[in-house]
């Protein structure tokens, strides 16, 4: 009876030998880990690529308001032209067979609307950064879980999963996960600023709206981080699981 529970696919695989045994404890231990593990990141990166792609579209729409800075007003090529034409009807223009000849335009962006846009593209930039970062992270990690379907016996397929791991381990996939949330408070910050300094040039009051939401949204992150940092952390020792214990009972 012991030989046939130790070959069916009912009871657990403890194996017959030190070797067989410590695949199969492997197994056990790396799927719960790999089970926590694929659960966190991949709800991580979901937030990222939804959130950078809401932001990308607002984002976006306010460049495309503000592009209008960038070109001359066709109304000003036009107003010249018809002022020509109304030379022309006075008799101002003495040669025969002359024309009105659209002016050379002599307009340019100012400094202030470069600086914007050049801060409301950085903001997009840093956005979509971040959403295509989370993109190649789904994938690293689907090639990560892909060592679950791979064939082979089970000794091979723990030595392709570890390879793997230390892989993911060697690359610092965890500091370049915790990138991405950087890149789009980053881009949330430029967009702030550029929404702040546009309105600045053509209303004072939502300006000031604008740029107190913003301040305050910086200070509240910095202290959120500062409070983290600071804040003790709580070591439980052997005593005072005694006492917790005591009193439990």
């Amino acid at each position: 009876m012991l030989d046939v529970l130790k070959d069916s696919t009912i009871a657990s695989k403890s194996g017959k030998d030190a070797r067989s045994r410590f695949w199969a404890a492997y197994k056990r231990v790396a799927e719960e880990h790999d089970d926590e593990f694929l659960d966190q990141y991949y709800n991580d990166m979901d937030i990222v690529c939804y959130f950078s792609g809401l932001f990308s579209a607002v984002s976006a729409a306010f460049i495309v308001s503000m592009e209008s800075n960038l070109i001359p007003d066709p109304t000003d090529t036009t107003n010249a032209l018809i002022t020509q034409l109304v030379l022309i009807g006075l008799g101002n223009f003495t040669a025969a067979g002359s024309a009105p000849v659209a002016p050379a335009s002599t307009w340019s962006p100012t400094t202030a609307n470069l600086r914007v846009q050049s801060i409301a593209y950085a903001s997009l930039s840093f956005g979509l950064l971040a959403a295509f970062g989370a993109m190649l992270c789904k994938q690293w990690l689907g090639y990560y879980k892909s060592h679950r379907y791979s064939r082979g016996s089970e000794d091979e397929r723990g030595k392709r999963r570890q390879e793997k791991l230390d892989g993911i381990i060697t690359w610092h996939f965890h500091g370049v996960v915790q990138s991405f949330p950087i890149l789009l408070q980053i881009s949330l910050l430029l967009f702030g600023i550029a929404l702040g300094a546009n309105m600045w040039y053509e209303q004072y009051t939502i300006a000031w709206v604008i740029i107190a939401a913003t301040v305050f949204g910086f200070l509240f992150y910095s202290l959120t981080v500062m409070a983290a940092l600071v804040s003790p952390r709580v070591s439980i020792s052997d005593a005072n699981i005694d006492d917790i214990a005591q009193v439990a009972r």
